[in-house]
This record gives C-alpha cells, sequence and structure tokens, in this order.
C-alpha cells in the first residue's frame, strides 16, 4: 500500500498463499525498499525464498528452487547478498514428518560479491590493502569537497542490483555443521556468520568466519532459541530469548541484560471484544472451505457477541468461542484457557493394578505391573499382598487412595506391604512415578499382551504392531519391529487402533507397499534384497473409533491404495490440519484451515472410513480380556499369509 493515495499492488494471491494461524506469513524489505523477498510455500512439505517485485510489475521470482524447506531470508551485506535457512544438508528424522536440523545459506546477488566471497585468505588481504588505500584517497577528497563551497554532496546509492545470468549457480552453504538453528546475521564486512544453535543443550551463540571457516561457541547461552538483530552501526547483537532481550558485544562477548518493566491497565471487555472479532474474522478468511459446513457465519457473529457483556473471565470466554466454533461441526477446533497452579494437586502412582472388591484396609494388589516402582528384583512384592501404609499413614477403606499420593512422584517414599499367607510384614522405600509413566507402562503391557496373542494363535506365523500416534518415534518403533524381531514373520497386523494422528501417513504408506525387485545372493542362499528399507509381505490393518486426525488419514489411505485388509469399527472423517494461535489473554482457539480428499475427490471432513470387515468389541468381553477385533484380525491375515 502506497500511504500516501492508498493504492495497493497485490504481489501474492490466495492460489500462492495458505495460513494457518495468525503471523505465519514471511517476508522483508530490501534496502532500497523496492523488493521484497517471501517464503512461498508450494506444498505443506516444502518452502521456497521468492523475490517480489514491490510495484508489481515483474512476476515473482524463486531464487532457491530447492524443494527442501528454505525460507526466512535476511538482505545482508548492503543487499549484494541474501541469507536463508534451509534442511537441505541436515539430519533429518527417519520418518518425513519428523525433526530436521538446518544450515544457513547464502545467495550472491552480483558476481562481485560472489568473487569477492570466493578469493582466498592471502588474495582477500591484498584486496582489503587496495581498498584500504582507495579509502583514504576518497576521505581526503571529501575533505577537501566540504571545504569547496560549489562542492556537490555525494549521495549513497543503495539500489540493489541483480546480475540475473548465473544466480542459480552462486549459491553457497555458510555453516559447516547442521544444527537446530534459531536465527543468524551477518556481520557488518560480510565476513563473519553470527548463528544460534542448539547442540546437546539448549541453544548457545556461535559464529564461523566465511574466510577461514573457523568455527566456535562465542557465548554459552544455555537456553531456548531466540532471534538476533544488530543495532544500527551494526556493532552490538541484539538477542530476544524466552521473553528477554540481552545486548551483546561481539569483540569482547560481553552480555548485558536489557530489563524492562512496566504496568499496563487492561480494558477486559474492550480485549474480549477484540478477541472475538478477531477469531470470527480469521475463522471467515482461512476455514478451508466456503461453504462453512452450511452454517451462517454471518449471522452468528451478533448471535453469539451479544454475550460478551456477561463474560466474566477468561474460562467463560473460551467456553463461548467453542460454542461458536462448533457451529461449524468440525474436527480439530474449538478453544481453552488453562494456567499453571503452584504446586497443583497431582496423584502419583504406586505401579499396581489394585483389586477394587478388596472391603478391607490397604491396597490389594491384583498384578505388579512390569517395570513400575514395585517391579524390582530386590523387592519380594506379589499379587495378593497389601499395601498397608504410605508414609506411616493407614489406608483406609473408607477413604480415596489418591488422598495418600497427593505429590509423591519421584519422592521417597515408604511403603508398609502385608502377605496374608504368611502374616508378615515388610517395609520397603520406593519412588512413586506420575500417572503419565504409569500410562505409558500400561499400554507397552497391553500391546506386549497383543504380541503374545498373535503368537499364540497364529503358531509364530504373524506378527504385531501398534502404532499410538504419527510421529517419528512410533514409526522407528514399527520400524525395528517389523524389519527385526518379525521379520521372519509371514506377514503383520498393523494395529492404529485409538491413534491420536500427527502427520505419519505417507511414510506408512510408503513402507507397507514395498515390492521386491531385486534379490542379492550366492549359489547357497539369498543374503538380501531391494528394497532394503521397505516392508514387502502382505500386512493387515485395524483401526477403530478412537482414530483420529492423521489415524483416519492413515485408514483412509490404507483402504484406497488397497494396500491389505482392514478390520475394527468406522473411523470418524476427521483428516484434517488444525491452525491454533494464542489470544492476547491466553486463550488458545483453533480451526481447520485445511482438509484432504480421498482419491475421489472427496472431503474427508465428517467422511467416515469403513473397514472392510467390522467387528465391535462388546463390553462385557474385552473387559474380560477378550479381544474380538484381534481376533478376526489374526484369522482374517492367516488365509493369505504364504
Amino acid at each position: 500500500m502506497e500511504l500516501g493515495n492508498k493504492q495497493t499492488v497485490t504481489l501474492l494471491t490466495p492460489d500462492q498463499l495458505y495460513y494457518m494461524q495468525d503471523g505465519d506469513q514471511y517476508f522483508t524489505w530490501s534496502p532500497d525498499s523496492k523488493w521484497i523477498s517471501a517464503t512461498y510455500r508450494p506444498t505443506m512439505s516444502n518452502g521456497e525464498v521468492v523475490l517480489l517485485d514491490a510495484a508489481g510489475k515483474q512476476p515473482m521470482k524463486n531464487l532457491t528452487k530447492s524443494g527442501y524447506g528454505d525460507g526466512n531470508a535476511k538482505w545482508v551485506n548492503d543487499g549484494k547478498q541474501l541469507i536463508w535457512f534451509s534442511n537441505r544438508d541436515g539430519m533429518k528424522a527417519h520418518a518425513n514428518s519428523g525433526s530436521s536440523q538446518r544450515d544457513v545459506y547464502g545467495l550472491f546477488l552480483t558476481k562481485d560479491s560472489w568473487e569477492r566471497f570466493n578469493l582466498s585468505k592471502d588474495d582477500f588481504a591484498l584486496l582489503k590493502d587496495i581498498e584500504t588505500t582507495e579509502k583514504k584517497a576518497k576521505e581526503e577528497a571529501a575533505k577537501k569537497a566540504v571545504k569547496d563551497p560549489k562542492a556537490k554532496p555525494v549521495k549513497v546509492d543503495s539500489t540493489v542490483v541483480f546480475d540475473w545470468d548465473g544466480i542459480d549457480n552462486r549459491k553457497a552453504r555458510l555453516t559447516i555443521h547442521s544444527s537446530s538453528l534459531s536465527d543468524a546475521v551477518l556481520s557488518k564486512d560480510g565476513e563473519k556468520l553470527y548463528y544460534l544453535a542448539s547442540f546437546e543443550k539448549g541453544s548457545n551463540l556461535w559464529s564461523t568466519n566465511l574466510r577461514t571457516k573457523e568455527t566456535k561457541m562465542e557465548i554459552p547461552l544455555d537456553g531456548m532459541g531466540g532471534n538476533l538483530s544488530w543495532d544500527k552501526a551494526q556493532k552490538n547483537l541484539y538477542l530476544l530469548s524466552g521473553g528477554r532481550i540481552s545486548k551483546i558485544n561481539p569483540e569482547n562477548n560481553k552480555r548485558e541484560q536489557i530489563n524492562i518493566d512496566g504496568e499496563v491497565e487492561v480494558n477486559a471487555e474492550a480485549e474480549r471484544n477484540y478477541m472475538f472479532e478477531h477469531v470470527w474474522l480469521r475463522n471467515k478468511g482461512m476455514f478451508y472451505t466456503p461453504t462453512m459446513h452450511g452454517a451462517d457465519w454471518d449471522a452468528l457473529k451478533p448471535a453469539y457477541q451479544k454475550y460478551l457483556p456477561h463474560i466474566g473471565n477468561s474460562y467463560e470466554f473460551a467456553e463461548m468461542l467453542s460454542e461458536l466454533l462448533g457451529e461449524l461441526n468440525v474436527s480439530h477446533s474449538g478453544a481453552r484457557y488453562t494456567r499453571t497452579i503452584t504446586n497443583a494437586d497431582a496423584t502419583a502412582s504406586l505401579g499396581v493394578l489394585a483389586n477394587y472388591k478388596n472391603e478391607g484396609n490397604g491396597i490389594l494388589i491384583d498384578e505388579v505391573i512390569s517395570g513400575g516402582p514395585l517391579d524390582r528384583t530386590k523387592f519380594n512384592v506379589k499379587p495378593g499382598m497389601i499395601i498397608e501404609k504410605i508414609d506411616g499413614q493407614l489406608i483406609e477403606a473408607n477413604q480415596d487412595v489418591a488422598k495418600y499420593l497427593n505429590r509423591k512422584a519421584d519422592q521417597f517414599t515408604l511403603l508398609e506391604i502385608l502377605d496374608p499367607k504368611t502374616k508378615q510384614t515388610q517395609q520397603i522405600t520406593i519412588k512413586p512415578i506420575s500417572l503419565m509413566m504409569e500410562n505409558q507402562l500400561l499400554y507397552k503391557r497391553w500391546v506386549k499382551i497383543n504380541q503374545h496373542e498373535v503368537d499364540s494363535l497364529s503358531k509364530g506365523q504373524l506378527g504385531y504392531v501398534h502404532i499410538p500416534g504419527m510421529s517419528d518415534g512410533p514409526y522407528r518403533n514399527v520400524y525395528e519391529e517389523m524389519m527385526g524381531k518379525f521379520a521372519d514373520r509371514k506377514a503383520v497386523i498393523v494395529d492404529t487402533r485409538f491413534n491420536g494422528g500427527g502427520d505419519l501417513v505417507s511414510d506408512l504408506a510408503m513402507f507397507f507397499t514395498g515390492q521386491k525387485f531385486l534379490d542379492y545372493a550366492t549359489a547357497q542362499r539369498s543374503v538380501g534384497y531391494e528394497p532394503t528399507f521397505r516392508w514387502t509381505k502382505p500386512t493387515l490393518a485395524m483401526f477403530n473409533e478412537a482414530n483420529y486426525s492423521d489415524g483416519h488419514c492413515f485408514s483412509c489411505g490404507y483402504t484406497d491404495l488397497g494396500i491389505g485388509k482392514t478390520v475394527g469399527m468406522p473411523v470418524p472423517g476427521t483428516c484434517s490440519f488444525a491452525g491454533w494461535e494464542a489470544l492476547p489473554d491466553g486463550t488458545r482457539w483453533g480451526s481447520v484451515p485445511i482438509s484432504a480428499k480421498n482419491k475421489a475427490g472427496e472431503w474427508l471432513e465428517n467422511h467416515e472410513t469403513k473397514p472392510d470387515i467390522q467387528v465391535k468389541n462388546m463390553p462385557g468381553v474385552i473387559d474380560k480380556g477378550k479381544d474380538q477385533q484381534l481376533e478376526v484380525a489374526i484369522s482374517e491375515l492367516l488365509k493369505i499369509a504364504k
């Protein structure tokens, strides 16, 4: 927008852009304000650095053309160069959806700057001597010009120049080690790169001499990532990290904390009105389909806006936003407000399954959970024993057990345990675990039970893996078990029931659809095959009503690609991406800017995927340890396993 006459020029259109949350578009002006560098995302999986003509007369130019995750470019070296971040050469997670390390790269806009960058140390020293001599001559001429009243002032030309011929080849990787990068800046003379990188610990300030490649840690920050910015003279660096600002002198590495203190009065009613308007407006622009799922979004605005004067706090406001967004009947949407409570109640776990039919005092142990606090060789704790006291307190029958375990996770705790058979009592000291850790142990227990069931009923012919979520960790576990533990099995059951989502569907589809095309062998036997990193035998997939997000994407993709049979219950249509953002009062809200379509071109949001064989695990059966879905899966896969 030209501020004077308010005339606007459109540089990128909705056909080229998509957004997930407020502020997720990156762009920056050139020193002469004639160009804009921006991050352009052809797809959700990659980014490119593009050049935009601020006047709108020239089409967008792709400067990186890499297909990797490139972006966040900066103009440096008086506009002769751009630096940006890319994961092209960095280590990547096993799964494509996982994290990856990045490097800083440089693009030299002129041939002269590129040639200067590639000079040897000796040649550059000679050039600097020549430039110093020329600079002194110019300074002398300037002094004489000042004394001459007729002399015209010297104008500094800040115009950015592009030597387009060969520009694609004038790129260089500036960092010598890939890392978890936060930000980077270039020194005024263009010779030294400063960057925030994280390796084993938190983020630290590093530097690389681009001429000699000498790299070292300048300041150990041991903190989270942040942003770097020079002052106007490019003598001092400013670091913003963890909500605090530091001033750094690169010459002596002196770091000075800049403290900001102040008070502000908040008009809560006006703030909520603004936040409501923001959510309504953003959702109207971001929702993946203009039909808004049949909801009259314009009419819903005043219908909910009338409640704002009666909202008393952020919890009520978040609930009201959830009701508004709920009118869309869409997954991944809503609002929530949470706050941190110091030393809040938190029930710990002793790592046992209790018998709830016990009417007496204490906890009657039905099972000691494998890997839990009581599962130790030095302890003699078995089913049938009773935990009578915790830290000297009798566990009374009419009291909630949680009362005795509040905030005891990872704290030394004394237990008094009775063996009813021998009438002997023992005292042991343990550290209870959190309920989250207990859930992880129970999950491992469940998988182990299922694997034993499959192994037993198939007489060792089939394997079983479970995928709880769509991320790099579960992918590695599945890969390890299928290519290692079950490598000699005829087929594998892939259980995705209760999968909460993530972004792994393409990795799994590729992994399960491997076909042998080479066999490495000797005259005696086969010693390998291609592809070596994909499963080439049959699979059967299981899914149910609790699959969500990418868990639904997988069930749909597995079915549409015809990878194998499917068993379970229909999966609700939730194959979409969420765009969540924070509001000024701490409320978080989200909606669906992007959904998915199946091979038939149908929206997957609200479009369920049905299994080939529908089996419901019935109450009264599943709680007795009989998994009807798993039994059918074993039977069906045995029919095709060879």
